[in-house]
């Protein structure tokens, strides 16, 4: 039996590395001889860098950066095998991890270390950069990281706007006059989800502004915001990104960098599933196990499993998905391509607990489900 296990990290808790692993050790308890080959699986977030890193023979660079939340952190990017591309994973810098619970205000937190990230890349020689946007603790419209890089956010006195979201109702004007010149002979590319925009009803304030730690008085004051800031990179840029598929990224970030840089934004699976030859490992497989944090509505709009799903089908491999939470109309998981699906909490858990012993569950459910998948095998008719 040859198993594909892809899963995607579970955030806070688990690495993909580490969630491949825990899927593996489960096969393994019941399938001694399986052939498990695993693929951790990036989508722009967490792990990102150091997997682009491993998969071409490249390095990770250790350094600090401003914080989301304004003090320094320890950070790092990775430079690729090729010795000339630098991948700037956005959580590395300003990720919700690096947020501590009792300061997530998306109102306040700043992408700054990410254009500091990008500035430390060109310093290492890189020509090319590749921005992972993913587990964004931030929705400052990448503001801080195009401040970061020399441009100048103003409000209607000409002063420079506080760091975060809700300082960006009072800007007027940006001015890219100032931007790191080295910029303009780099290559940048973001790597994003397309599904998430700007603005509008499906704003990015309003669909991941709750989960950064916003109330719903200030999920409006974030959209406005928002708003605000889409005007003014089209008023002195010429770029409209309000709805732009992709803009939305890391709080925004793909907007800002998109309309100063001119960064196109790219579909991450696109982008970074090529590194890892996914296609051609799931071709080969008799049955695909994937993972992540949640099986819920939004998993068929570019998600992890989702994506596994889809290119297996292709090839016409089973796909069962293992997640932390199941949640509301989990079963738009099954038109995307998903065939099962199964928490892996084995009871009510705390969220700490959860998150601690996120890989002993993991293992336990792959267990449970290669146990079913045996059963199922001895009851399937033979002629």
């Amino acid at each position: 039996m040859r198993i594909v296990v892809a899963p995607s990290g579970f955030k806070e808790s688990l690495g993909a590395e580490a969630a491949a692993d825990a899927i593996a050790t489960g096969v393994r308890r019941v399938v001694p001889d399986a052939d498990v080959d695993r693929v951790p699986l990036v989508d722009g977030g967490e792990g990102s860098a150091a997997a682009l890193a491993s998969a071409t023979g490249g390095h990770l660079v250790d350094t600090v950066v401003t914080g989301p939340v304004g003090l320094p952190v320890h950070s790092h990017f990775a430079v690729l095998g090729d010795g000339r591309t630098a991948v700037v994973e956005m959580a590395a810098a300003a990720g919700l991890r690096l947020v501590p619970a009792h300061r997530r205000d998306p109102g306040l937190t700043t992408s700054r270390g990410v254009g500091e990230l990008i500035s430390a890349a060109l310093d290492a020689g890189c020509d090319s950069v590749l921005v992972g946007c993913g587990d964004s603790g931030t929705s400052d419209g990448g503001a801080g990281a195009l401040q970061a890089l020399g441009a100048r956010v103003r409000d209607r006195h000409g002063r420079e706007v506080a760091p975060g979201a809700t300082a960006l109702a009072h800007a007027r004007s940006v001015d890219v006059s100032g931007l790191d010149p080295r910029l303009a002979a780099t290559t940048t590319r973001l790597a994003v989800n397309p599904h998430n925009v700007l603005c509008g009803p499906r704003g990015v304030a309003r669909v991941f502004g709750p989960q950064k730690g916003a109330t719903p008085e200030q999920v409006e004051v974030l959209a406005h915001a928002l708003d605000n800031w889409a005007d003014v990179l089209r008023r002195d840029l010429g770029a409209d990104v309000a709805l732009l598929p992709g803009s939305g990224a890391s709080g925004g970030l793909g907007a800002g960098l998109s309309a100063v840089l001119g960064a196109p934004l790219l579909p991450r699976f696109d982008v970074l599933l090529d590194h890892v030859d996914l296609d051609a490992r799931l071709a080969a497989a008799d049955l695909v196990i994937t993972a992540e944090g949640a099986i819920d509505a939004q998993t068929p709009h570019g998600k992890v499993p989702a994506e596994v799903a889809r290119r297996a089908k292709a090839h016409g491999k089973p796909v069962i998905a293992l997640a932390g939470t199941i949640g509301p109309r989990a079963d738009a998981a099954y038109a995307a391509g998903i065939d099962a699906f199964q928490a892996i909490l084995p009871r009510p858990v705390s969220l700490d607990e959860a998150i601690l012993r996120g890989g002993e569950f993991l293992a336990d459910a792959a267990e449970r489900v290669l146990r079913l998948l045996l059963v199922g095998a001895r009851l399937a008719p033979t002629g």
